[in-house]
């Protein structure tokens, strides 16, 4: 499969890097900290801001008690960094790229954000779209339109690269269109959600810059 774009919006966690650990490990310690009932056992919904996972744990919290419930989910998560890893092709197709071509939209916090790209040991981009940049997480489609914005492009122009449903339908709602890959959620998932093509892995991905454009070349899984 080839496909053209101006420039490209990817997620971070479950597509450039796995901390999948970290965060189960520290909800469920957020969850026993706050009284969740089954804390052990609880899952986070993959791909969602911390503040509505949170609100769904706890919708009686006042302002002054989210604040403190996101700070405490923050830094937990900031600490346990010990089974972070980067993603297979990662490294390789970020380094192919003009660096005013791409940038990252995620859920997670800025301070999170950078945490985490500095102990992969990956590029930081110089303008990007955070939780914390949002007023709509996703799916809404306010954080992938904001994120072509960035780039000066219309959503059309770029594809959007994700591993979760809710991150599938933000970047399609936006108008953007969608690869997703695999790791967190299954080919049909992402594919139900809306993803226009879905790959193994990003080191099946290959960028090359010409003529005011970027061509992808990949695999794509069914």
């Amino acid at each position: 499969m080839i496909v053209t774009a101006k420039g490209l919006l990817f997620d971070m966690d479950g597509v450039l890097i796995s901390s999948i650990g970290s965060v189960n490990r520290c909800w469920r310690r957020w969850a026993i900290h706050y009284g969740i009932p089954n804390a052990e056992q609880f899952v986070i919904p993959h791909g969602t801001r911390a503040f509505e996972v949170m609100m769904s744990l706890r919708p009686d919290f006042t302002q002054d008690q989210a604040a403190e419930g996101l700070k405490l989910i923050e830094d937990m998560e900031i600490e346990d960094v010990s089974d972070l890893t980067v993603l297979p092709g990662v490294k390789d197709l970020l380094g192919s790229l003009p660096e005013d071509r791409w940038t990252i939209v995620t859920s997670a916090t800025r301070r999170l954000m950078v945490a985490r790209l500095k102990v992969a040991g990956l590029p930081q981009p110089e303008r990007m779209i955070t939780g914390n940049d949002v007023v709509n997480g996703k799916p809404h489609p306010e954080p992938y339109i904001t994120g072509a914005g960035l780039l000066g492009f219309a959503p059309l122009e770029c594809v959007v690269v994700e591993d979760a449903p809710s991150g599938v339908g933000s970047g399609k709602a936006a108008g953007c269109r969608v690869l997703g890959v695999l790791g967190t959620h299954r080919a049909e998932e992402l594919y139900a959600a809306g993803a226009d093509w879905v790959v193994a892995s990003m080191a099946g991905v290959k960028a090359e810059f010409a003529g005011g454009a970027l061509k992808l070349e990949f695999e794509e899984v069914r």
